[in-house]
């Protein structure tokens, strides 16, 4: 199937899991998850209809804005930011969603105050505690949210998560559920429901994601096909 078809299908099952718990299929963004894919399937992905993209690394990133391989859709940053990377994302993306510990969350609104901006931002959640991943644990979400609002140069507009792997068919729900009880009491408590964006599920469970509240989907494979490490 082409990009285009991989779309419409991931739309498809996004529309069936919102309407089956309720929700609008238009509520729900869908990024097209483009790491290791060329500026050409970008475009590809654009050209159908995409409403974001999302890169995880620096270098690719900063390669394919050079081929303009974004014009027509925002980016977002959706991978581990390394604080020494901060300079060449902050005003380059309409979103960072990997934002997991207080000094990543002050580089940012460093960098964001030379460049006169404010920056979008989501805050990651390291739902299952893994030491291997970065983000903030449950217990230390609402003080990095109430950090984040005192800042002057960045905006949170949510949170995100990558739950561990599941180890059965819809195992990563608990995780998801945990992760939007968090979003809502932060978002009524703290930012008088101002916050608008849940970014959770990928190409495995994104389905499941919807179901429990997502406003966003990160999607690779299911759009662009199997990687491959090349780039």
């Amino acid at each position: 199937m082409s990009i285009r078809e991989n779309i419409q299908q991931v739309r498809e099952n996004i529309a069936a899991a919102a309407l089956s718990a309720g929700r609008r299929p238009e509520d729900i963004t869908l990024v097209g998850a483009s790491k290791m894919n060329d500026a050409s399937a970008c475009r590809e992905a654009i050209a159908a209809g995409i409403d974001a993209l999302g890169e995880n690394r620096v270098q690719e990133m900063t390669q394919k804005l050079a081929e303009n391989a974004y014009d027509g859709a925002p980016l977002h940053f959706i991978g581990h930011l390394q604080r020494n990377k901060v300079k060449q994302v902050v005003g380059k993306v309409a979103l960072i969603e990997s934002v997991g510990s207080y000094e990543l969350l002050e580089d940012i609104d460093r960098q964001a105050e030379k460049l006169g901006i404010v920056q979008p931002i989501l805050l990651e959640v390291n739902v299952g505690g893994e030491e291997a991943k970065s983000g903030f644990a449950v217990s230390e979400v609402r003080a990095a949210a109430e950090r984040a609002k005192s800042l002057s140069h960045v905006v949170l507009r949510g949170l995100m998560t990558i739950p561990p792997v599941a180890e059965s068919e819809h195992g990563s729900v608990p995780y998801f559920e945990k992760v939007h009880a968090l979003y809502v009491d932060i978002n009524a408590s703290l930012y008088d429901n101002k916050l608008d964006i849940l970014s959770m599920g990928m190409s495995g469970d994104y389905e499941d994601a919807v179901r429990c509240g997502a406003t966003m989907v990160r999607v690779g494979t299911a759009i662009f096909g199997a990687r491959h490490y090349t780039l």
